[in-house]
């Protein structure tokens, strides 16, 4: 019996009402980013939180190195059909598996694997709307008890575009039709502070819409929609427009991409390597307000 979700983005009372169904499957998806020397940053596993408590019946998914290409001089890009296909299926997904993701801290790891997951042509997946803190707060059940599910056979059937690279910004960036969009804090994006990834500011000509900034900072939960619309509409990357969304490395554009996908506006592709390419690249544009 297959599990059907009411959308991509799921709320902890669907969660709740579904969480002994046979074909859920639960990952916490969560990473911390710490900063580090000269600017850059530090990654940190969210397995010790998950440890700590988690959702009954939540397996941990590891996007540093079990769902991320680690042959990549870059962190978090995304991997190879093949070892998606191998990392999803030792978590016990198969094809017709209904998969929950959310995070703890950074809601932005669980669109991230949302978004993963779609472009390996997996559309059985959902974000839980607040993760881990909205749950938490709502004093719904935890659990200390690691959890595992039977490994299984995924398949991919890739989708080109939902991911880009360097080239594409490039021919976004002469194209009337495009806006690229920074989904990085305002400090970040003017160049006046926060961690940077080689050069401060933002890629010339791009606009801000901060990951953080379609939450609502009370529960962690999405704004509605048309308050996302509005946030989009503001920075001129408005619903007539082609969106290339980037960040510092694919995590916090994967928000803003998942938003995107929400207000049903066509796919905003993600620049996966992101600043952590472009800024180390000095051939390439960057700019700040100062």
């Amino acid at each position: 019996m297959t599990l059907e979700l009411p959308g991509p983005l799921v709320s902890t009372d669907w969660l709740s009402q579904h969480l002994e169904h046979p074909k859920l499957r639960l990952f916490d998806a969560t990473v911390h980013l710490k900063d580090g020397p000269d600017g850059g940053m530090i990654m940190e596993s969210g397995r010790a939180d998950y440890d700590k408590g988690h959702i009954p019946g939540t397996v941990f998914a590891d996007l540093i190195s079990d769902l991320s290409d680690d042959s990549s001089p870059l962190r978090f890009t995304l991997p190879t059909p093949e070892r998606f296909a191998a990392g999803a299926g030792a978590l016990g997904v198969d094809d017709d598996a209904t998969v929950v993701i959310y995070s703890g801290g950074s809601m932005s790891w669980a669109p991230r694997l949302w978004l993963m997951f779609r472009a390996f042509g997996f559309d059985r997946a959902a974000v839980l709307d607040g993760g881990w803190a909205k749950w938490s707060k709502e004093g719904r059940p935890a659990s200390t008890t690691p959890h595992a599910y039977a490994p299984s056979t995924f398949s991919t059937k890739f989708r080109d575009g939902l991911f880009v690279n360097q080239a594409t910004v490039e021919a976004a960036m002469g194209d009337p039709g495009s806006v690229i969009v920074n989904a990085l804090g305002p400090a970040q994006h003017t160049g006046a502070g926060g961690r940077h990834y080689g050069r401060p500011g933002r890629i010339a000509g791009s606009v801000n819409v901060p990951a953080g900034a379609l939450l609502d900072p009370e529960t962690s939960a999405f704004l509605p929609p048309a308050t996302l619309a509005a946030r989009f509409d503001a920075a001129g990357a408005t619903a007539d427009k082609r969106l290339v969304v980037y960040c510092g490395g694919g995590i916090a554009a994967s928000q803003v991409a998942f938003a995107q996908h929400l207000l049903g506006r066509p796919p905003a592709p993600v620049y996966d390597a992101s600043l952590q390419e472009w800024a180390k690249n000095p051939a390439l544009a960057m700019e700040t307000d100062s």
